[in-house]
């Protein structure tokens, strides 16, 4: 590594230094996806934290950042900051090629501590986690559990409608279009997506009134704080124009909805809702199927369904994707 531990220091962060690191890109850092994001980290914290101490701590070569863990600590157990309900998948947030000093020093750190255990997921295969620990872990005796606990479902998406058309097997392609066809013949059909702070603000019980409408266990899980985070959620990432509701309108009034993030050249689907009075014309999949035809026109080049096996996400092209649970426990 060319350089001996005493280079390197460990400090803690709160939410407005993280917020200072994200806007400035400090130290080239990745933040590789939307769940790693300060705006979600701190919505998460705010509504569900309460009774919790966030431990946000930050590696550093002399006065540059190498990598930030935004952790919870209890007794000698530590995970990250969020839970899998509403966290599709977590990592560290370290700079490119950094990861096994990274993990040396901030290990090394919370032994220090007293933790023991560590409890990490969900994890994407490319995450930092599962690229770099490994390989360290076995190096240095530490013992290293990972298990596949769910599944994303993601799309290589082409650059035009047709082409995405074409990708799907030829019965699917027949439904879609089949679909498609007598929405139109239904109702006078709008889709539309908003995306400022102030409009998604507005717009938020809009998509929180057809996401209880849905399903009852939707109803169920959709409580008043969960509804405050995504409220909470849905103005912070608006801020940076990360978040976009998407709106299926017949004859003018929503009758689905669909809640994504646009990142990094991804969209990602992170929730839906529709009216089950209209259940017939299938505005539930069509409201996705739209979705990822403005994505297409919009330049994206991937979509990510996340976390979930529903079948709709095998039909319209996804590709499975393993996500883990990787628990790492310290010998004395």
């Amino acid at each position: 590594m060319g350089k001996t531990d005493t280079s390197y220091s460990v400090g803690l962060e709160n939410f407005d230094t993280l917020y200072s690191h994200w806007r400035n890109r400090t130290g080239s850092l990745n933040w590789n996806h939307p769940f790693v994001l300060p705006g979600f980290l701190n919505s998460w914290w705010d509504v569900f934290g309460k009774n919790l101490s966030p431990s946000i701590f930050s590696v550093r070569d002399g006065e540059k950042i190498i990598g930030l863990a935004p952790f919870l600590v209890q007794g000698e157990r530590a995970c990250f900051i969020g839970d899998k309900n509403v966290f599709d998948y977590m990592d560290f947030i370290v700079a490119p090629g950094k990861g096994e000093i990274f993990f040396s020093i901030l290990f090394k750190h919370l032994r220090g501590q007293g933790v023991t255990r560590l409890d990490l997921g969900p994890l994407r295969p490319d995450s930092t986690v599962l690229t770099c620990l490994p390989g360290l872990a076995k190096g240095v005796g530490w013992e290293i559990l990972c298990e596949q606990e769910d599944v994303t479902y993601e799309l290589e998406l082409p650059g035009t409608w047709d082409g995405f058309l074409d990708m799907l097997q030829g019965k699917q392609r027949h439904e879609i279009r089949r679909k498609l066809r007598r929405l139109h013949e239904t109702a006078k059909v709008s889709y539309r997506f908003i995306e400022t702070e102030h409009e998604v603000r507005e717009e938020m019980e809009t998509f929180l009134r057809l996401f209880r409408l849905n399903r009852p266990d939707k109803a169920a899980f959709m409580t008043r704080q969960m509804a405050s985070f995504f409220r909470l959620l849905g103005g912070e990432l608006a801020k940076e124009q990360i978040l976009k509701l998407f709106f299926l309108d017949l004859n003018g009034l929503p009758v689905a909805a669909v809640m994504c993030f646009e990142y990094n050249s991804t969209m990602y689907l992170y929730n839906n809702g529709y009216d089950q009075r209209y259940r017939a014309v299938s505005v539930g999949l069509l409201s996705k199927v739209l979705n990822i035809k403005a994505s297409i026109k919009r330049g994206i080049r991937k979509y990510d369904f996340l976390k979930g096996d529903e079948e709709y996400k095998h039909r319209l092209g996804g590709k499975q994707v393993p996500l883990y649970r990787c628990r790492i426990t310290f010998k004395k």
